[in-house]
């Protein structure tokens, strides 16, 4: 029996004792702390669209000044995939529920940094420079989260219905989306402009700090893999989990990476950008804007669970094809509503923008667990993850600069939106043949 054959058979025997109760418990403990995650994670996202560009980039430019928040911005995806290398190591290593502890700790204590962090004004040049560190730590942690997340749901689900259960922590992206847009909506209603800028926005950051609390006692009852630990009794982890991926699964790592692909970078262009592109170029109002993202991540919810339903029904692979054609189709017909200047139809081009890339997104971790063997999963899916997060990351930065050297007009952050989605969509054509091999498992 080949090293990779006993590995499935460990896992596939493992599986074959788990219960819908048990997967129920572990998917909403991961649920919980990946929704703090990317409350965190948005809020930096929010912020560079209509608060760092002012505090903490000095430019008389609004064009430049939002570069430069946005490049910040993406600085921190650019630490992602050493951060899923370090805590990718660990998780293969003593485990994913120790690692899983570790990461929601770093990230929740970093964003209350942030909010405390003082402006170019108060310190100066000093100001960027603690934000860009700040954000590459917080980059690092994200880096470990959602692999971690991902991973530990997937190994306590029943093999038929692990694309149900691994749509579950994708639940937390759009969670994250309506707390961090939500509260900064809220308090552009209740504060003054001036207010806002000078000292509202750090609320939602400090907030971060007894979210950290209530998700580290609920990630405390999480049980450990069972698949990690049988791996563990039968001494059959992997002693070099980093070498082991790069040199043995580097084109499933491309693969995983083109799957991930527009769930992380399709959502950030419609909404890091689209925000910043709405407020400023278009002259709508900021509220306006972040409802759209709010009414969207709402809408998300239902289409996650409705697709990771149809993946487990029809096989994964085949939801990120569908799913990333259909987006691709509706991308220029939504940045025509975004463009309208009816408010109905901006936050209707948002909210079916954002519904069409997560067809894909529901499943993509169904895909990416499935591409690596248990005793390398941890490792493999972070670094797959990460790297799609980090070019993600670089996505609105990138749509600023094209849209600014087409005259402002939006076609080219359209076209980026349809490249993305067709990208993702070709993943799922040889996704399958590079899948673990395991009974019962649709993929």
């Amino acid at each position: 029996m080949s090293e990779s054959t006993s590995t499935y058979a460990i896992e596939y025997g493992t599986t074959q004792k788990l219960s819908t109760a048990d997967a129920n418990r572990v998917a909403v403990g991961a649920l919980i702390g990946t929704a703090m995650e990317w409350y965190d994670f948005f809020l930096f996202s929010a912020a560079a669209a209509i608060v760092f560009n002012v505090q903490f980039f000095a430019s008389e430019n609004a064009t430049a000044a939002a570069l430069a928040s946005f490049a910040t911005f993406g600085v921190g995806l650019a630490a992602r995939p050493i951060g899923g290398l370090i805590f990718g190591h660990l998780g293969d290593k003593i485990g994913r529920r120790k690692t899983l502890m570790i990461t929601i700790v770093g990230i929740g204590a970093v964003t209350g940094m942030i909010g405390l962090l003082p402006t170019y004004a108060a310190i100066g040049i000093a100001a960027p420079i603690l934000l860009v560190l700040l954000r590459i730590a917080q980059g690092l942690f994200v880096g470990g989260e959602w692999s971690g997340a991902m991973t530990i749901v997937v190994e306590n689900a029943p093999l038929h219905r692990r694309s149900i259960y691994a749509a579950i922590p994708q639940i937390g992206s759009p969670i994250g989306t309506i707390l961090s847009s939500g509260g900064f909506f809220l308090l552009s209603l209740w504060l003054t402009k001036d207010s806002f800028d000078a000292w509202g926005w750090r609320i939602p950051f400090l907030i971060a700090i007894p979210m950290l609390l209530i998700a580290l006692y609920i990630r405390s009852k999480l049980d450990e893999s069972p698949v990690f630990e049988e791996l563990q009794q039968q001494g059959a982890t992997e002693k070099s989990p980093i070498l082991a991926t790069v040199t043995g699964y580097w084109k499933h790592i491309i693969i995983g990476m083109a799957a991930g692909l527009l769930g992380i970078g399709g959502f950030y262009l419609v909404t890091a950008f689209v925000v910043w592109y709405g407020v400023n170029t278009l002259e709508y109002s900021r509220e306006l804007m972040l409802l759209g993202g709010i009414v969207a991540a709402v809408v998300e919810i239902p289409v996650l669970v409705i697709a990771g339903y149809a993946g487990a029904k029809y096989g994964a692979s085949r939801i990120i094809l569908w799913g990333g054609i259909v987006s691709a189709l509706l991308a220029y017909p939504c940045f025509l509503l975004i463009e309208s200047a009816n408010p109905l139809f901006v936050v209707a081009g948002m909210t079916i923008a954002v519904a069409a890339l997560s067809v894909p997104y529901a499943v993509s971790g169904t895909v990416l667990t499935g591409l690596f063997p248990a005793r390398t999963r941890y490792t493999g899916v972070g670094l797959a993850q990460n790297i799609a997060g980090m070019v993600s990351g670089f996505i609105p930065l990138m749509a600023t600069g094209f849209v600014a050297s087409a005259a402002n007009h939006w076609w080219p952050a359209a076209a980026m939106l349809v490249f993305l989605s067709l990208f993702t969509a070709a993943s799922a054509l040889i996704s399958p043949r590079l899948s673990v091999k395991l009974p019962g498992f649709k993929h």
